[in-house]
């Protein structure tokens, strides 16, 4: 599957008037980072696409690492990858996804950056 290379939300243009295209492995990451970071439900025509990591901050402390556990699950169910391990943690206003996967017999890490007000 070929997917769009994206950073900070816009497509990277590939110097000759196109845009970059990723493949394989690479594809896989950039999905899995779509995935865990776009709101549930705020694509009207794709509601089930997306995460709801963006309400752990109305839950409790102590609650947060176990739901962020479910929402990963949640946005990445039927996604060809297997979720090996999932950590929490925040800094301030700032909290920190890490999710260990595995896709084709090949270990990954995807990591999402997640702000209170964001």
């Amino acid at each position: 599957m070929t997917e769009w290379s994206m950073k900070d939300g816009d497509l990277v243009p590939d110097g000759a008037g196109g845009f970059v295209r990723l493949q394989g492995e690479a594809a896989v990451l950039q999905r899995v980072l779509f995935k865990l970071m776009a709101r549930r439900g705020a694509l009207p025509f794709l509601p089930e696409l997306g995460s709801e990591l963006h309400l752990l901050y109305r839950e409790k402390p102590s609650a947060r690492p176990s739901l962020c556990a479910s929402y990963v699950a949640q946005a990445l169910e039927g996604e060809d990858v297997t979720v090996t391990d999932v950590e929490y943690a925040e800094e301030g206003d700032v909290g920190q996804v890490t999710v260990h996967l595995n896709w084709q017999g090949k270990d990954s890490v995807v990591t999402a950056r997640l702000e209170e007000n964001g």
